[in-house]
């Protein structure tokens, strides 16, 4: 690193800008001129928040599976049927609708983003 200061530039007269002494007329704001600002909601894609629409899926699928599970069990009680661990029997069903109703969640999501595109 060198202690000298960078070099300035000389001040010439060609490269001092001059200030214009008139002002200068600029064209007047026309609505026409905003119309292009604005957005076009026809214009604009409106695709599907894919997070959400697997977070529901989920939410809906443990819920399902819960009750249906729980539901079966106590079927199976009422019937004598011999279930020698009914808390896997709800695990395995519940863990089964929530993959069915997260994959379900997905190809609506993707059924709605091709949808959006095609009103382009």
């Amino acid at each position: 690193m060198s202690s000298t200061p960078p070099e300035q530039p000389a001040e010439t007269p060609d490269a001092v800008e001059e200030t214009p002494s008139e002002p200068v007329d600029e064209p007047a704001s026309t609505a026409a001129d905003d119309e292009h600002l604005l957005v076009d909601p026809a214009r604009v894609r409106r695709a599907p928040r894919y997070r959400a629409f697997f977070t529901v899926g989920a939410v809906v699928g443990l819920v399902v599976g819960l009750v249906v599970g729980t539901w079966l069990t106590g079927i199976a009680a009422d019937d004598e049927v011999l279930l020698l661990k009914p808390g896997v029997f709800v695990s395995v069903v519940t863990l089964a609708t929530t993959t069915f109703f997260v994959l379900l969640a997905g190809g609506l999501a993707i059924l709605a983003d091709r949808r959006s595109l095609r009103r382009r």
